[in-house]
């Protein structure tokens, strides 16, 4: 009987090797085939049956087939074998080798992708910075022109009354002899220093708005940072001697950094100054006390929350939604007591007219007026042309106040689908309005009701109620106002622009009677109870409370 024939793993791989080499098969695959080979017998044990030349034999052509099938159009074939393992050549076929290989050739792609975004980022954020850097220096020329000008034209005017009176002296004017007249005297618009102003500084993105308690010293500011914040502002005037102000600061997410879904957008405190609420881009309404804790969270709405009110009893609160409904939460059992799905597209401002009642405006041209328990608008006004960006009722509740992109502000009542007034000499979109604290039923019955509507074409115009007509027109911005508050006896407004600016009118004159110039944008000012401070939040990420005396 013969004795079966063996083979040592030595002489099976260079049978292999030169049965290839000498078929003409001298690609870098084969090489990694004899390599597998000897990886193969070191597992399999040190010999290995004649039978196993066959199968290397067979992968040797497999890997013709493979070679034939590869795209080569992206990389060399050689590359396309160096993604694979020795073992791969002798344990897989010829489908799951391409898949490999496809595999790790994408991974490839995508990760030079990957790099190619991260790189084409940081010179846009590069290029972004530059631009800023320059805008910044443009716009400090033209404040500095700005300011030569108008001590120019000072100068100018002053001396042409020097003038005038010494011709008068001379006899150049003729006629009788002059007399004594005491002349009227003209508003010269004062520059606040910055060391009579107080910076609240810890944000870390734009303030997008502040408001004060209504019965204490508390400034609520919220920011893009996620967070609000609240600030004991100490008695006293401002200035860098003012002591430093306490603050609770109102985290809106988890963790030790910042979410940008979680942006504040809006804030409102209850007529008690005991609750503060706020808005976030998340689509959350959140809770907190004076002290900054957090008591609840509201969940319903699916989109970002653009404006947050209490209603004047405090026990329903009002938020509006880019989702397009808005949501009346009891503040008992903080529940959503109910919703209103009326405008088709999202809600951009809401306003209560009184306890139970209020109204909604949206990019959908449209406004709304909605009572608690009704299924139904109890108004539908369709007057606008379009996006309506806020409204306000008077402070009676008898007149709801409206302005748009359209470029007009209106007047309505509950009497009519119409306006009631139509206001045109804005040129440019109308981004905000505010009712001034005057006539019957306020604190300052004697003084006429005022409309204020700050528009994108850098002018503030006063609207007088009784007679349905423009007041003044104040023109002192160089770019769009973003927002505009009356002091609490009604007698002065303040307004905040992009141009950096916070003026301070009076309103019976329509004249320019103090400026301060931050170091951004303004996008929200206000005043305290006592009408003593005004606060204005910046594109800069800080907070300015700036006294006012007159």
């Amino acid at each position: 009987m013969t004795t079966p024939s063996s083979i040592t793993s030595n002489e099976l791989n260079f049978l292999v090797f030169r049965y290839l080499q000498e078929s003409g098969f001298t690609h870098a695959a084969f090489a990694l085939g004899y390599e597998a080979g000897i990886n193969k017998t070191a597992i399999d044990g040190n010999l290995i049956p004649p039978g196993a030349l066959v199968t290397f034999v067979q992968k040797g052509l497999q890997y013709v087939e493979l070679e034939a099938n590869l795209d080569s159009d992206k990389l060399e074939v050689d590359d396309d074998f160096s993604f694979l393992q020795p073992m791969d050549l002798l344990t897989k076929d010829v489908s799951e080798l391409q898949r490999i290989m496809k595999e790790k050739k994408q991974n490839l792609q995508k990760e030079a992708e990957k790099e190619r975004r991260e790189k084409d980022k940081e010179k846009q954020e590069r290029d972004r910075d530059k631009a800023e850097k320059v805008k910044e220096q443009e716009r400090e020329k033209d404040r500095e022109k700005q300011q030569k000008e108008q001590k120019e034209n000072f100068a100018e005017d002053l001396d042409d009354n020097k003038a005038k009176g010494k011709s008068e002296e001379n006899g150049v004017c003729g006629g009788p002899e002059p007399m004594d007249i005491t002349p009227t005297p003209q508003f010269v618009a004062s520059e606040i220093h910055s060391s009579e102003v107080t910076i609240l500084e810890g944000h870390g993105s734009e303030v997008f708005a502040c408001a004060w308690s209504p019965t204490s010293s508390l400034l609520a500011s919220g920011s893009g940072d996620s967070t609000a914040r609240i600030w004991a502002i100490p008695d006293g005037p401002c200035g860098s001697n003012m002591l430093p102000p306490q603050v609770h600061v109102l985290k809106h997410f988890k963790g030790r950094t910042n979410e940008k879904s979680k942006d504040v957008t809006t804030l409102d405190w209850n007529g008690e100054g005991t609750l503060l609420a706020t808005g976030s881009y998340d689509g959350q309404a959140r809770i907190w006390s004076k002290d900054g804790e957090l008591k609840n969270t509201l969940a319903k709405h699916k989109g970002p929350i653009f404006s947050l009110k209490w209603n004047k009893k405090g026990d329903f609160l009002l938020s509006g939604s880019v989702d397009k409904t808005a949501i009346v939460w009891d503040t008992r059992t903080w529940e959503c007591r109910q919703q209103f799905e009326f405008h088709s597209a999202p809600a951009l401002d809401v306003d209560w007219r009184n306890n139970v009642s209020f109204a909604t405006c949206s990019t959908d041209n449209m406004i709304y007026v909605c009572k608690v328990g009704e299924g139904r608008p109890v108004r539908a006004y369709a007057g606008h042309q379009g996006e309506v960006n806020a409204i306000k009722w008077d402070p009676t509740g008898s007149l709801l106040a409206s302005c748009s992109d359209d470029g007009t502000a209106k007047i309505w009542t509950l009497k009519n689908d119409k306006c009631l007034y139509d206001f045109r000499d804005h040129v440019k979109e109308i981004y905000t309005i505010r009712w001034s604290p005057t006539s019957s039923g306020t604190n300052n019955p004697n003084l006429p009701l005022i409309l204020a509507s700050a528009s994108f074409d850098s002018t503030i115009k006063l609207w007088e109620m009784d007679r349905g007509s423009l007041l003044h027109n104040l023109n002192g911005h160089r770019q769009p106002v973003y927002s505009v508050a009356f002091s609490p006896n009604g007698l002065f407004l303040a307004s905040g622009s992009l141009d950096q600016s916070l003026h301070l009118w009076s309103v019976k004159e329509g004249k320019l009677i103090k400026t301060y110039s931050g170091g951004g944008g303004i996008f929200e000012v206000c005043w305290n109870k006592e009408g003593n401070k005004i606060a204005a939040c910046f594109s800069n990420n800080t907070v300015c409370v700036i006294d006012f005396r007159m």
